[in-house]
């Protein structure tokens, strides 16, 4: 649900196959327990990218909710379903401090380079928090700029990047388990001074 959408490269549909290359999804989504006919939402979604994998992975008896804050990146992510005939997606105007999710029916929610552009972090966490079915799971996947390695929250997020360390205590402070830490899960833009990290957090 970033604010900051325009002129990055891998938001464009003519970059996802680049995007590929380093993105690691089937190792993400195997992570995550991806299965067919889940529920699973895509927060800050941009122009479709995990949407449409998403939409494959979950098949015709799952559903996607892809969330952003911008509708026309929602409208051109539903021109890009149609071109791949994916009819297993919903697309919802989320605001930055409620992505609008139906409540207690998601098995997944994905929240990919967003979350550091989210301010109203408690009341975001919340209402995710809310959408998940018990058990179900929150991934948090964001790029640490290695130039801001050790400044405050605040630095970082308006250098568009959060270390692993805030995140963490945030979602268990918002009462998720944390199942999964992975602190270098590859280069972002196959930059090395831009190290992605992954959070996956458990609703009990």
């Amino acid at each position: 649900m970033s604010a900051h959408f325009s002129g990055n490269a891998q938001y464009s549909s003519e970059d996802w196959k680049w995007r590929d290359g380093w993105m690691h999804l089937e190792k993400l989504f195997e992570l995550a327990a991806v299965e067919a006919g889940d529920r699973v939402a895509d927060v800050g979604c941009h122009e479709g990218y995990l949407t449409m994998h998403l939409a494959r992975k979950v098949g015709v008896q799952g559903k996607i909710y892809s969330v952003d804050v911008r509708n026309d990146r929602l409208q051109t992510l539903t021109t890009n379903a149609k071109k791949r005939k994916l009819k297993n997606i919903t697309t919802v105007l989320g605001d930055y401090d409620n992505p609008k999710l139906p409540e207690n029916s998601l098995d997944v929610i994905f929240v990919i380079d967003t979350y550091h552009e989210i301010t109203a972090n408690k009341e975001f966490l919340k209402h995710l928090k809310n959408s998940l079915k018990p058990g179900s799971k929150l991934v948090m996947l964001e790029k640490l700029k290695k130039r801001l390695i050790g400044k405050s929250r605040k630095d970082q997020a308006s250098g568009h990047t959060l270390a692993l360390s805030y995140v963490k205590k945030e979602l268990q402070d918002a009462g998720f388990t944390i199942r999964v830490e992975i602190e270098d899960f590859g280069q972002w833009e196959e930059d090395p001074t831009k190290i992605m990290w992954v959070l996956i957090a458990e609703k009990l």
